[in-house]
Order: structure tokens, then C-alpha cells, then sequence
């Protein structure tokens, strides 16, 4: 099981959104083939397919905010990110 599982896992049972580390869920974007660019404290994620734009930002305890996280996985249900093709 890859990285990306675990975290997608742990994203799709929603039971943990306050406990995704901020790093973890900016990978698990990347990897699902989102470009960054960072302003400041600003991740911002976009993907030529995908209308909405991700604007992630960290908590101080370095954890991923909840509504965030939350939106990610709206997005990801969405448009079915996250299959074989998704994870070059």
C-alpha cells in the first residue's frame, strides 16, 4: 500500500479530518496530479480538468484545517480522482 492510499484511506472514512498532517495532504494532492504553487502560507493546487482551485493552508500544529480537508474529498469524489491512472 502506497503513501497515497494510507492518506486516502484516512481521508475517505472521515473519522480523522482534525488529525491529517498538513504535509500528507498536500501530497496526496500532488500526487493526484495537481500542480502547486505556494504564496506565503498558500498552497494553491490546480488541475486542468478540475474546475475548483485547492487554496490549503496549515494549522500552527501543523495539521491540515478540517474544512479543507473535507473539500479535498468533495473534489476527489467529484471528479474520481484517485484511481490507477491518478497515481503516475
Amino acid at each position: 500500500m502506497t503513501r497515497i492510499d494510507k492518506i486516502l484511506g484516512k481521508i475517505f472514512r472521515g473519522t480523522a479530518d482534525a488529525n491529517v498532517p498538513f504535509e500528507d495532504l498536500c501530497h496526496l494532492v500532488r500526487g493526484l496530479g495537481f500542480e502547486e504553487r505556494v504564496r506565503g502560507s498558500h498552497h494553491i493546487f490546480t488541475r486542468n480538468d478540475v474546475e475548483e482551485i485547492l487554496n490549503l493552508q496549515a494549522r500552527n500544529d501543523g495539521k491540515a484545517k478540517v474544512y479543507q480537508v473535507k473539500q479535498v474529498r468533495q473534489v476527489i469524489l467529484k471528479y474520481k480522482l484517485g484511481g490507477p491512472s491518478d497515481e503516475d
